[in-house]
């Protein structure tokens, strides 16, 4: 019965327009009848049946490894993706791929920068791509067989992408390598400051955002003159496979990147060996600190987050907040490194029964529609065993959940529980004996609920200043005064603020990332692409002349 369900899930009909684009450069590009002429798997015929073979991609070749991998189905179990695992025999390829590329890039504002409007070209038909419904809903639909969310949420990771890719269009690549100068000490002399590529980079993402982060990043990477190699984690990398052979329709040199599929000791060895100038890595943080390690600090991190929102002491729009949290905390299943871990809520809020409303939010999400699914990192029996832990804690209580999710056919590899909150009396959280247990990130549908008093403020202030992952925050009040305190104490990266703030959304018109730390990386604006994929160079240009009356002097 809960295989049948999920079969008229996935082969639900769409609607696609024929529509078509074009443009006057020399790259061919796609119109309706060929819009999908790049895509070599199509995600409503992927089972064990038809099975879909992943590729690695080096020195512009497509290509398979002598050793590959077979996925499940997360939805029902079946082997239903081969990927490659490249072995240590296969790095050299890389390696000396990786290499080919001198620490000056493949451009930079001296050398070929006719490149930076190549790329502008580029962006503007791959978000002219994605903007159709039909190569849009393939990706939608993508994303969905790998790492199963609902459909709006599948759709708004490509929308993101689409407006990211058209954002930087035109003459907007050029304009990330804007330099500028100051006036010299003398006639002929001058200093330039430019934004240099680093050469040879490497990528390297995880599964919840399958095409948003890899893409960004990469198109960061590139339009600042970098050769990029890629690594999305295997169990849904054939999104970005089929994103790559998108961008190749729209011109991209097949030579610029790089794309490996293969284990995490293999990755870390390649990287060791190749010593890329910068390393770009989204994922746990225990990884991190490793790679940070290996690669003697020449990285960025978007690392894990245990992100908290506070409920401010002005209670208004309690229906809207309500679904907002039950968004930040369950959507894509609580696999989002910005969801909401924790939840602060000021005393005014509970008298108001919001977590009844929280609760009542939580249940209408069902396995039929994806907006409740399987978690592909952390099984039920860790989550359930997690969520024991925390009830041993005098004072703890299930606000609701806590069960795992039945009548459906996932795998016992993955998780599937119901979404889960666990209430955490404030002072309770903050003994020794118990925080890193209630700040341990759960990537998955579970979050921790407690509750304070107006006077009780420097209590939670204390707690979000010992978490040690600073990326996403929300203070959800329209108190001002309440607002300059909690945000001039605290530090997170991405903070939203007001009535109607979240903890998640990731879109591609603000900065996203993590504050204090010195690694810490931006994804989706100017800003972040510039601090993640370039550095600094100040040439300081001294034509003379040399004055007429001058002599040397000692010195």
């Amino acid at each position: 019965m809960a295989a049948r369900r999920m079969q008229r899930l996935l082969s639900r009909e769409f609607p696609i327009p024929a529509r078509a684009f074009s443009t006057r450069s020399s790259v061919p590009v796609m119109d309706s009848s060929s819009a999908l002429a790049f895509a070599t798997v199509y995600p409503d015929d992927l089972s064990t049946a038809h099975p879909y073979q992943v590729e690695n991609l080096v020195r512009g070749k497509w290509g398979k490894s002598l050793k590959s991998s077979k996925l499940p189905d997360p939805l029902n179990g079946g082997e239903f993706i081969t990927v490659p695992e490249a072995t240590g025999h296969e790095l050299p390829e890389y390696i000396e791929s990786l290499q080919s590329c001198p620490k000056s890039g493949l451009h930079n504002p001296l050398k070929n920068p006719e490149r930076y409007l190549l790329y502008g070209d580029i962006s503007a038909r791959a978000a002219s791509s994605l903007k159709h419904r039909e190569v849009g809903h393939f990706f939608a639909r993508l994303i969905q067989r790998v790492s199963p969310k609902s459909y709006q949420q599948a759709q708004a990771e490509v929308t993101v992408t689409q407006k990211f890719l058209e954002n930087f269009s035109g003459d907007q690549v050029r304009f990330l390598a804007k330099s500028f100068a100051a006036p010299g000490n003398h006639l002929g002399q001058q200093s330039i400051g430019y934004r240099w590529p680093y050469g040879p980079v490497a990528i390297i993402t995880p599964f919840n955002f399958p095409l948003e982060i890899p893409v960004l990043q990469l198109m960061g990477a590139l339009y600042m003159g970098n050769k990029a190699l890629v690594k999305v984690d295997s169990k849904v990398s054939v999104v970005m496979e089929q994103m790559l052979r998108l961008l190749h329709a729209c011109g991209l040199p097949p030579n610029d990147t790089d794309f490996i599929n293969c284990d995490g000791p293999v990755m870390n060895k390649l990287l060791v060996e190749a010593k890329p100038s910068m390393t770009l890595f989204t994922g746990s943080s225990r990884v991190a600190e490793k790679l940070a390690l290996d690669l003697k600090g020449r990285i960025k991190l978007e690392d894990a987050g245990f992100d908290w929102k506070i409920l401010g002491p002005d209670v208004n729009e309690i229906d809207y907040v309500a679904w907002v949290c039950d968004q930040d905390a369950y959507a894509c299943s609580g696999q989002k490194c910005s969801a909401q871990s924790i939840l602060f809520m000021h005393e005014n809020w509970s008298s108001r029964n919001f977590v009844e409303k929280l609760k009542q939010q939580a249940a209408k999400r069902k396995l039929d529609d994806l907006t409740i699914g399987p978690v592909l990192t952390v099984t039920t029996k860790t989550m359930l065993d997690h969520m024991e832990k925390l009830l041993s804690i005098p004072g703890s209580s299930i606000a609701f959940g806590g069960k795992p999710l039945e009548n459906h056919s996932i795998p016992d590899v993955y998780g599937a529980i119901e979404p889960t909150a666990v209430f955490v009396p404030l002072k309770e959280i903050l003994k020794d004996e118990h925080f890193d247990l209630v700040t341990k990130e759960i990537f998955g549908p579970f979050q921790v609920i407690t509750e304070y008093k107006q006077c009780e403020l420097p209590l939670v202030l204390r707690a979000c200043e010992r978490m040690h992952a600073h990326l996403t925050a929300a203070v959800v009040s329209n108190d001002v005064e309440f607002l300059q305190e909690v945000l001039g104490e605290t530090v997170n990266g991405t903070t939203y603020a007001g009535i109607r703030a979240r903890t998640t959304g990731a879109p591609q018109n603000h900065w996203f990332g993590p504050a204090g730390d010195p690694l810490g990386a931006g994804i989706g604006t100017p800003e972040a692409i510039k601090l993640v994929w370039s550095c600094h160079r100040e040439i300081i240009q001294d034509f003379g002349p040399v004055p007429k009356n001058w002599t040397s002097t000692t010195s």
